[in-house]
């Protein structure tokens, strides 16, 4: 069946079935978005596709696209005039859209394109590695699973992720996975690092000591999350990351090449274009919320 239009998708979500019992088949495969996949799907099962209303995405073709800001990071931290400037731009875009990527950041280029590699390794391994580690026990130190709202939302999203805390209290290597060990740690280093940084030019943006955000200790803790978004049969029925925002202080995003973010911005959805050696920073809903007791 060649679905080409909203009634045929509400068609498919209407229908009756017994999405409990589909879900609870998916679970206990433990084998994820990437299992169906492997094993040769060429439907996408119900409990994924999503109703017309979250699939429509109006565009205006006329709307000059927003221009997400690249924001070099070059001399912030050894030339006091280019500080400065840097400083307006992130405060600027912080304002303007909560979005921007940065370059010369300090991490380097190999160590996020192994970070990308390692994650790949991990859900590219053989099932039966994988299934140790899955759960969905969210208190877990390290959490495998697909869709942590599988549960109660109304469509799944097609995609499979793990997370771990890395700080405070970094985990220790013998329990991270095997595939991307040694990168996740040292990437985590490097992240940590740089939201430092980050967290001391939206201080000073904000018109306050450098040290302000840091003091409150936004920059103490790390979540790493991994998601893999595998090849869909029928992308037009479901979505890899339905909307959402985020409620932490800062988000860092490694995109992949491929790209696929988009942002919602004056109720109208734009694409972040990868750049390459860039990362992506979201200025989450706690700072936001800070921010404007601020102004």
């Amino acid at each position: 069946m060649v679905v080409t239009n909203t009634a045929e998708v509400s068609a498919l979500v209407e229908s009756d079935y017994d999405r409990a019992t589909e879900v609870k088949a998916f679970v206990e495969s433990k084998a994820g978005v990437k299992g169906l996949v492997d094993s040769g799907v060429t439907k996408v099962p119900r409990i994924f596709i999503r109703p017309p209303e979250d699939l429509d995405n109006p565009t205006d073709p006329n709307k000059t696209q927003l221009g997400i800001p690249v924001i070099d990071l070059k001399g912030f931290d050894t030339d006091p005039i280019q500080r400065r400037e840097i400083i307006d731009k992130v405060g600027d875009a912080s304002e303007a859209c909560g979005f921007f990527q940065v370059i010369n950041h300090g991490i380097p280029d190999s160590i996020m394109e192994e970070m990308k590699n390692g994650v790949r390794r991990f859900y590219e391994q053989d099932n039966e590695v994988k299934k140790r580690l899955y759960t969905r026990d969210i208190t877990r130190s390290l959490v495998y699973n697909s869709n942590f709202d599988l549960y109660h939302s109304s469509a799944a999203n097609w995609r499979d992720t793990f997370y771990c805390f890395m700080a405070p209290n970094p985990l220790m290597p013998e329990e991270l996975p095997e595939a991307c060990r040694d990168v996740l740690t040292e990437y985590s280093k490097q992240v940590m690092k740089l939201g430092f940084s980050l967290f001391e030019l939206l201080s000073e943006a904000l018109g306050l000591n450098p040290n302000h955000l840091n003091e409150m200790d936004c920059a103490e803790g790390l979540a790493v999350l991994c998601h893999y978004y595998p090849a869909c049969p029928q992308p037009e029925l479901t979505m890899g990351t339905s909307k959402h925002s985020d409620n932490d202080f800062l988000t860092v995003l490694l995109q992949d090449h491929i790209g696929g973010l988009q942002v919602l911005h004056n109720n109208q959805w734009f694409d972040v274009h990868p750049v390459p050696g860039a990362l992506v920073v979201n200025i989450g809903d706690l700072l936001q919320l800070y921010i404007k007791r601020q102004v």
